[in-house]
């Protein structure tokens, strides 16, 4: 047996990707879609509660409320 192994758990890993910003609206992280308190409670949760919240996320991409517009509405009020 590798020790590497020995260190691996079964379970679901964290839809994070690093780009951690909670839109105000919706509450919900623009990168990795999570609600705040999903975020929170991500390593207490059961492994059923998390596949549930992996199966949903797609489903909240259209909550996220349209961006200010960044650079190009900056750009296009010059």
């Amino acid at each position: 047996m590798q020790s590497d192994e020995i260190w691996q758990r079964a379970e679901i890993e964290s839809p994070c990707i690093k780009i951690c910003v909670i839109e105000p609206k919706s509450r919900l992280c623009t990168g990795c879609l999570r609600s705040i308190d999903e975020i929170g409670r991500w390593s207490q949760m059961s492994r059923d509660a998390r596949q549930s919240v992996m199966d949903d996320l797609e489903n909240r991409r259209p909550l996220l409320t349209q961006r200010r517009g960044g650079r190009a509405a900056r750009l296009a009020r010059d």
